[in-house]
């Protein structure tokens, strides 16, 4: 008898039982702990079904909770029956009902052997710990815990507080130095022992009674003080995602465990039958492994990790929405906004679609309905035109209309009527490009057969609601590719700017235009401002429009199409 297995099971007891006779089967008694939360009649019935194994034994039971001082209580019960029960053992195996061997047993016995001074305990001190995860380092040493962290949240994190003003600080122990790990060892009897049965060994537990999380320390840091040879990591297989929580086993990582050449896992599924029926099975013909390996595998974790926490460019899921700042990319393409064209130009959007081979649609955030391209009423993803499923949420509507469309370049028209426009979310995305001829929401109402009173009053309401989308597109949070004329600058020389639209949304292969769309007529419009002027409105987002019909005439491009010679 090499190896003493000690398995914490508090569920499962069936997988529980299967695993308990795997290992007595090929020489290694075990010690079993039930947590004591469980009702005597499963408690009664586990007993029961283990009473023809001989090398079995059931130990004093403690009620253990997540960061309790119980998980420590009953690895030391357990430990005490394995060294008075079975006295030729030289290594005790931690384990939990959740735990599942891996390779032969022969081998980890084999393995121990070879080692008889070794202990496998992961221990490191608090400094050099990267994985504590959403906790305290340090401080779950020097303060008090008498309060659940996962039952009483609220009263442990004001406890912690009330300390920390009053800086509270618990003395350590003489000699000893906190030490951190993983709760899952294979300790040698004498180091075991030595810690089980030390004269001071009241002092010690009084004072990791109040740590915080002690079966990641208790043994930890008291191994330090008793053993001669410590090898720090752990012989279980034991992953955590990056909250904190530990990575379950499923059938499908049955490859994946084999690659790992460790000893032991957990957690596994109690469901998963192909990973029982796989590796509880005869050693004959077993795969010789090599030496426990579990980083082996660390980049398939990485790489689940990463896909939990980052997710799919420009897609939402459960783990990371709705944290704002988590998206992996806030689109999954590039898309382009147009402000003031589809007012200035006759045509513009027809002339778009035809130049960059896009789709382009309206103003897809018209307080109306959603201007899709063609006067589609639903789009592809089975989004509707309606304003009200549309504003629910307009950043998740956008979102899917890139995402659905994929393979195609989305270009649409907005302006200050727009109110529901997620102008913040087009600013901070990367994938937006963005051109505007500010004060171009003017014409229509230039045009329009209004009284006066009325057009002054919905110019002055458009213009402040342009002057925060012009404030939201020029702030130093602002990432997307952003171009803003003003109304009198962008007629005096049309062509370029156009040129430089169409050369960033068309193919590789661009060419200079020999058309440019049809400008409206704005004979008057400088005038038109003047008026409102007179009105006491200063319309100041056109930038500077003569008043003068002569010298609108001179500014006034041609009515026919541009062509370049």
């Amino acid at each position: 008898m090499s190896v003493g297995i000690l398995m914490l099971v508090h569920t499962a007891f069936g997988r529980a039982e299967q695993v308990a006779r795997h290992w007595t089967k090929y020489g290694c008694p075990v010690v079993i702990h039930v947590d004591s939360s469980v009702k005597p009649k499963h408690y009664k019935k586990f007993v029961k079904a283990l009473e023809d194994v001989p090398d079995v034994r059931f130990c004093k039971r403690h009620k253990c909770e997540w960061g309790d001082w119980g998980l420590v209580a009953a690895s030391q019960s357990a430990g005490e029956t394995m060294l008075a029960e079975f006295p030729d053992v030289r290594h005790i195996y931690l384990s939990s009902g959740s735990c599942l061997p891996l390779r032969p047993v022969q081998e980890l016995q084999d393995y121990l052997k070879a080692r008889p001074r070794t202990d496998f305990i992961e221990s490191a001190t608090t400094a050099d710990v990267p994985w504590t995860v959403g906790g305290l380092d340090a401080e779950r040493f020097t303060l008090h815990f008498p309060f659940s962290w996962k039952k009483h949240r609220f009263l442990f994190d004001k406890w912690v507080d009330i300390q920390r003003f009053l800086r509270v600080k618990r003395k350590i122990p003489n000699g000893v130095v906190p030490h951190m790990g993983s709760q899952w060892w294979c300790l040698t009897r004498q180091t075991l022992s030595a810690i089980l049965q030390d004269p001071d060994r009241e002092t010690f537990d009084r004072y990791f009674k109040r740590v915080w999380i002690p079966d990641e320390s208790y043994f930890q840091t008291l191994v330090r003080l008793y053993s001669s040879n410590i090898e720090s990591r752990s012989l279980t297989l034991s992953k955590f995602d990056f909250q904190g929580k530990p990575h379950i086993f499923y059938d499908d990582h049955l490859q994946l465990l084999r690659r790992s050449d460790c000893f032991v896992a957990r957690k596994i599924w109690p469901h998963a039958n192909r990973l029982y029926d796989g590796f509880l099975r005869s050693p004959e013909g077993a795969i010789k492994m090599s030496e426990p390996n579990p980083a082996k595998i660390d980049r398939i974790f990485a790489k689940a990790v990463e896909r939990r926490t980052k997710g799919r460019t420009g897609l939402y899921m459960q783990s990371r929405y709705p944290n704002e700042g988590w998206e992996n990319g806030m689109t999954f393409g590039r898309y382009s906004i147009f402000q003031g064209f589809t007012e200035l130009f006759e045509d513009f959007e027809p002339w778009l679609a035809r130049a960059t081979g896009s789709r382009v649609h309206g103003h897809l955030f018209a307080p109306e309905r959603a201007e899709f391209e063609g006067g589609q009423r639903v789009i592809n993803g089975a989004l509707s035109d309606a304003p009200k499923n549309r504003d629910y949420n307009s950043i998740a509507f956008l979102t899917n209309l890139i995402w659905n469309t994929r393979g195609e370049r989305q270009c649409f028209q907005t302006g200050p009527r727009d109110e529901g426009a997620p102008v913040w979310f087009f600013a901070k995305d990367p994938n937006a490009q963005v051109s505007v001829i500010s004060g171009a929401w003017a014409i229509p109402l230039f045009k329009s057969n209004l009284n006066f009173a009325d057009i002054r009053k919905e110019a002055a309401r458009l213009q402040k609601l342009e002057n925060d989308q012009l404030y939201a597109l020029r702030s130093p949070y602002a990432k997307a590719r952003v171009r803003i004329w003003t109304l009198a600058e962008f007629i005096e020389a049309p062509m370029e700017p156009l040129q430089t639209i169409i050369d960033e949304i068309g193919p590789e292969k661009t060419r200079r235009l020999s058309e440019a769309p049809r400008m409206t007529d704005l004979t008057g419009f400088g005038q038109f401002l003047q008026n409102l002027k007179n009105q006491g409105m200063h319309p100041y987002l056109m930038g500077d429009f003569p008043v003068s019909q002569e010298d609108t005439d001179q500014k006034k491009p041609p009515r026919k199409p541009y062509l370049v010679q």
